[in-house]
């Protein structure tokens, strides 16, 4: 029997800029920006039929057998990794391919100590086991039909989330995104295939590669305290706030703060990007104060005053509520840089090093 060599894959964290919450629903846009922190994927051949899958973040290893298209086993039930190889599968099986054995091996650089730090690692974990069982079965996909099938994987454990992480962790660099109809996506998937759903177009989908901003730096400050996306965009939507007034004014006002902040990089304005960037802080805690999320923390608080005092812009970046908050600042100014760190220090917010990260970075 021959032996396949393993394939490698990895796919990088993502931090959100602008569109946060609108992003959720089909046809809206955000801006997110991929960072240099990544998920690391191994496959190869595994020793008995099914998939082991190992971690870095995981005391031991799980064995995992095939039942009717699904892996079974202990473990979590909604376990991106689980379902990311389950859809490869599916369209393997789709085309008359068998799936072999498989070993998984994950390891991470978007976690310290076992904690998150909020850069989207459920969606590079996705993105990039997607493109190393992919690979190592033998399929030729597109950046387009490995992030469709990161999607697909996703959706069938959190129909809610907009896929903007899949999006940045498959393309890298900086990109204007908008999420399909998610229901359309997977009603699609179950009545004609997985093939038909990776040609078929997505209503509501756009993706667009952005310039780095000009004369600014990316600054990400953590809080030391995690949050749970979904939980926070789950709770906006029981609070009956979809369809009333104040959702639509933050609908529109995101959208206008998105289009102008795409506007602003392709034309290299930065300060008008920065404008924009204070205007999606003030619009996220005009929604924290009617709602009552809890988006912004003290810590996020802190980290925002800290860098508009330096003439920049900051927020949280993704839903808040712990997690990490981003700042764009001069990068003419070091000093400036360096006293928002000390600022942020001071109040408990760690800055991390990590950077954008270039387009293309999964091969």
């Amino acid at each position: 029997m021959t032996t396949r060599p393993a394939v490698v894959r990895r796919a990088p964290g993502k931090l959100f800029v602008a569109g946060e919450y609108a992003v959720v629903e089909s046809g809206r846009a955000a801006i997110l920006v991929a960072v240099d922190r990544y998920i690391t994927v191994t496959v190869s051949g595994g020793e008995r039929a099914g998939v082991l899958i190992s971690s870095d973040l995981a005391a031991r290893a799980v064995h995992r057998t095939w039942q009717d298209g699904r892996l079974t086993g202990a473990g979590t039930p909604a376990d991106p990794v689980v379902a990311a190889v389950e859809t490869v599968a599916g369209l393997l099986a789709e085309r008359g391919l068998p799936v072999p054995p498989l070993s998984v091996s994950i390891t991470s650089t978007l976690h310290e100590d076992g904690r998150k730090y909020g850069l989207g690692s459920s969606g590079a974990v996705t993105v990039a086991t997607v493109a190393a069982v992919a690979a190592y079965c033998g399929l030729r996909l597109s950046p387009g039909a490995r992030f469709r099938l990161a999607l697909l994987a996703t959706a069938r454990i959190d129909p809610q989330g907009s896929g903007g992480d899949l999006a940045a962790s498959t393309w890298g660099g900086w990109i204007a995104y908008q999420a399909p109809d998610r229901a359309f996506v997977l009603d699609l998937a179950r009545r004609h295939g997985i093939q038909e759903t990776l040609r078929t177009p997505w209503p509501g989908f756009a993706l667009r590669r952005l310039p780095p901003p000009k004369d600014l730096c990316l600054e990400v400050g953590w809080t030391g305290s995690p949050a749970s996306t979904s939980s926070l965009v789950a709770g906006l939507h029981r609070r009956a706030w979809r369809g009333s007034a104040s959702h639509q004014k933050f609908m529109e006002t995101s959208a206008g703060i998105v289009r102008a902040a795409v506007t602003a990089l392709e034309a290299g304005d930065g300060e008008g990007l920065l404008q924009q960037i204070r205007r999606a802080r003030q619009e996220l805690a005009r929604l924290d104060d009617e709602v009552g999320l809890g988006i912004f923390t003290p810590a996020l608080t802190a980290l925002c005053d800290a860098a508009e005092a330096a003439g920049g812009a900051a927020k949280p970046s993704g839903a808040g509520g712990g997690d990490c908050g981003i700042a764009l600042l001069d990068a003419r100014s070091p000093h400036d840089i360096a006293h928002v760190r000390q600022r942020w220090a001071a109040a408990g917010v760690a800055p991390l090093p990590v950077r954008p990260a270039p387009e293309g970075t999964q091969e």
